[in-house]
């Protein structure tokens, strides 16, 4: 009697959106949608799912520097940090009164305007910010806590995207 295996769904690597690519984005993006400009930093500049972005409110935005994010994917409460670049005036702004749908559908005009990966979605802002973060030497448990994710092997996936360390810890033994 053959014991069934289960058929693994290959795991694909995140696309994260690079620093270099997120400088193209902002560039195409008008002056007059501050709205898809706020959306986007949150993502990229904080690790936020759409989601969250979609329900973030002033009162969110804590004197210590950090963002608490309510009942966020899995029931519970996590903080992320302030993205660099936020600025007072972007609180006129949240809610952001856009659906999720409407902020996803920005970002894919957006990115196919910056000429970027067609593949790229709004989640690739959050994969960027989590590989921004394990390039800079940001310990994996650290990044785990501000993605959210309750196992750390969740978090794993972005040593795999981006083995910057690995080739540079190789060089500097060998």
């Amino acid at each position: 009697m053959k014991m069934s295996q289960k058929t693994r769904k290959p795991r694909k690597l995140p696309k994260a959106i690079r620093p270099e690519e997120w400088t193209q984005l902002v560039k195409v993006i008008p002056a007059k949608d501050k709205i898809s400009m706020i959306a986007f930093l949150l993502g990229y500049g904080s690790g936020m799912r759409v989601s969250e972005v979609s329900k973030c409110r002033k009162e969110h935005f804590q004197s210590d520097g950090m963002i608490l994010i309510e009942d966020s994917k899995y029931g519970t409460d996590r903080k992320v940090p302030i993205p660099k670049g936020w600025r007072k005036d972007f609180f006129g702004y949240l809610p952001l009164k856009k659906s999720i749908r409407t902020l996803q559908r920005k970002f894919t005009s957006y990115n196919k305007k910056a000429g970027l990966n067609p593949k790229y979605t709004f989640h690739s802002l959050r994969h960027g910010f989590a590989t921004r973060l394990l390039e800079s030497g940001t310990p994996i448990n650290m990044v785990s806590q501000a993605l959210g994710h309750s196992d750390i092997s969740t978090t794993g996936i972005y040593t795999k995207a981006s083995p910057t360390d690995l080739l540079k810890h190789y060089q500097e033994k060998f």
